[in-house]
């Protein structure tokens, strides 16, 4: 088991006034079977008039702020504290990947509709040729499929270039493809649009990853800002894989989950509609610590 500390600093200033702001943030972590929320604060400034949560269609942790106070500032702070055990090591490469591709044929996965949501285009990761194609490579006839999707998380570590603030959410995959450059959450898009190209059942997650690595190894990309990766439908025995095309390797304890969906736009850290404010700037600051397990985190779980 290992105990980190998050810490997601977002930072608006606006150049004239805002007289009401209305956001919607994705930013606490999640609970499951190997991540357990230990303790979370989410600080607010300008204090909101009204804040709430709630769990969405995916399960992940939403909160609403309603800010009516006029300000020319906005900031959200997240602090919290995670606990993440190893994932079971894989016993073997898993079925031909085709036995999970039959499964979507027809009405899909009638005893896991949780999953056969996740086999179909969404807005930005759309049925794209060019995708299905470049996945299609490491899907050969009946091969396993860990074994495949390990080649095509390493191949787009190779033949895609880390470029921060060369895209944006508006840039395709199909531009990303030609262009074979980009950030996580393009290198993420691609790969979700691939696989599901291909019939296979894959999810986009948003998180954080260990901001030093281990001893020796080179250092993680997008460790200082929120992350992004795949998460992808290995069949009934071994559940769903995370797959980092960023970092070239399957996730096991150094990533922070913190929201699952069909791609970026359902889990967009922050997102609203404000009155005013004119033209802005932005400051996103996130730092991952490992922590001593021994240690006590403050039982802070406010919202």
């Amino acid at each position: 088991m290992r105990r980190y500390a998050v810490q997601h600093q977002t930072r608006y200033g606006y150049g004239a006034p805002v007289d009401l702001g209305l956001h919607v943030v994705w930013l606490t972590p999640l609970s499951s079977a190997r991540q357990t929320l230990v303790a979370h604060r989410l600080t607010v400034q300008p204090e909101p008039a009204v804040r709430s949560a709630f769990t969405d269609h995916f399960g992940n942790i939403v909160h609403r702020l309603s800010v009516e106070t006029t300000h020319d500032r906005f900031a959200v702070s997240l602090d919290a504290t995670v606990e993440i055990a190893a994932p079971v090591p894989l016993a073997d490469d898993g079925p031909p990947w085709e036995t999970i591709r039959e499964r979507t044929d027809g009405d899909g996965f009638p005893t896991h509709p949780s999953v056969s949501e996740f086999a179909y285009p969404s807005p930005l990761a759309p049925a794209d040729m060019g995708a299905t194609s470049y996945a299609a490579r490491s899907f050969w006839s009946g091969r396993p499929v860990v074994a495949a999707l390990r080649d095509l998380t390493g191949r787009i570590h190779r033949d895609f270039t880390y470029a921060p603030q060369q895209t944006d959410i508006t840039t395709t995959v199909t531009q990303i493809l030609r262009q074979r450059r980009g950030v996580c959450q393009d290198f993420s898009h691609v790969m979700i649009a691939g696989l599901r190209g291909l019939g296979l059942p894959a999810r986009y997650v948003s998180g954080y990853i260990l901001t030093r690595p281990p001893p020796g190894a080179a250092p993680r990309i997008g460790a200082d800002a929120s992350h992004a990766w795949a998460s992808v439908w290995c069949g009934d025995e071994i559940g769903w894989i995370d797959c980092d095309p960023t970092n070239d390797l399957l996730v096991t304890d150094e990533h922070v989950v913190v929201a699952y969906g069909r791609d970026f736009s359902d889990v967009t850290p922050l997102r609203g509609v404000i009155l005013g404010g004119g033209s802005h700037t932005l400051d996103v600051a996130v730092t991952v610590t490992e922590l001593d397990p021994a240690a006590s985190p403050d039982n802070d779980s406010a919202l």
